[in-house]
């Protein structure tokens, strides 16, 4: 064959190819038609920074992030071990959300740190308990005995509510959750109240007499209330509704897709499932 002739086929070839090409017989779609043939399964996943304490907050979190994954978000869960720094990076922006508090402390945080916080949605409640590893029944308590209380205010309260409920103290008449030892205006039994950080409160039962317990912290320390506690708080008290465990965000994002995505996921059947059988009546949900 001539070059001629093999120059003749070439372009006769060529041209085939153009016209099948031109018919659509072999062409791939841009990237951004497959994506809108197959819906959102090319899309990203919507991200949700939130903080929240190691145990049950961040706990329950990891249960919520696989029901999140089915409604294509993504959810971040950055841990903090303090009561103060969830709050100030929620504040300013480097969180979404939080979820480590209840009500009452986050009034009184925003207030008095002049933050433009709200809550969505109650999650659950966690009973305060009064533990020790040396007496097993209020009636061994004695004059001299430290009993160990958190020193923020509206859970120092909460204790000392709880003491006196169980005829330990007598608190001056009307005050509410900023009660503090000053408000104490009988000893029953003359122990030693003693204020310390939530967190050092596990740690302060190798030395106290007893010591009242924030759930968290006690779930972080092996205690459960409803087993381990000498007394605890009526999960169907007065004190479930006003100590509601929440979900916190800016005010303005209330209605973010996402934020209510999470709302409802933590308030499912599913959750509520997961908090009954995992906590064993540590973690009582309010939904």
């Amino acid at each position: 064959m001539n070059k001629r002739k093999i120059t003749a086929l070439l372009l006769i070839l060529g041209l085939a190819l153009a016209a099948l090409t031109g018919c659509g017989g072999s062409q791939t779609p841009p990237a951004d038609q497959g994506s809108q043939q197959n819906g959102d399964a090319g899309s990203e996943p919507v991200k949700l920074i939130i903080g929240a304490t190691p145990e049950p907050h961040a706990e329950i979190l990891l249960k919520a992030k696989e029901l999140l994954q089915e409604k294509g978000i993504e959810l971040d869960i950055r841990e903090f071990t303090d009561y103060t720094t969830p709050n100030i990076a929620l504040n300013d922006g480097s969180l979404d959300a939080n979820f480590f508090q209840h009500v009452p402390y986050l009034d009184e945080f925003k207030e008095q740190n002049n933050m433009d916080l709200t809550w969505t949605t109650a999650v659950h409640f966690e009973p305060l308990g009064l533990y020790s590893q040396k007496i097993k029944d209020l009636s061994e308590l004695k004059d001299g005995d430290r009993i160990a209380v958190p020193n923020d205010t509206t859970n120092e309260a909460r204790a000392l509510w709880l003491l006196q409920d169980n005829g330990i103290i007598t608190l001056k008449e009307g005050v509410g959750l900023t009660a503090t030892v000053t408000d104490i205006t009988e000893y029953h039994v003359k122990v030693q109240i003693l204020e310390l950080e939530a967190p050092q409160l596990p740690r302060a039962l190798e030395d106290a007499t007893a010591a009242v317990i924030n759930g968290n912290y006690a779930i972080g320390a092996g205690l459960n209330p409803a087993r381990d506690a000498i007394v605890m708080e009526d999960p169907t008290s007065m004190a479930a509704d006003t100590f509601k465990n929440v979900i916190a965000v800016r005010v303005g994002d209330e209605n973010r897709p996402e934020i209510l995505a999470l709302d409802e996921v933590l308030t499912s059947p599913e959750m509520k499932q997961f908090l009954e059988e995992k906590y064993q009546g540590a973690v009582v949900p309010v939904f």
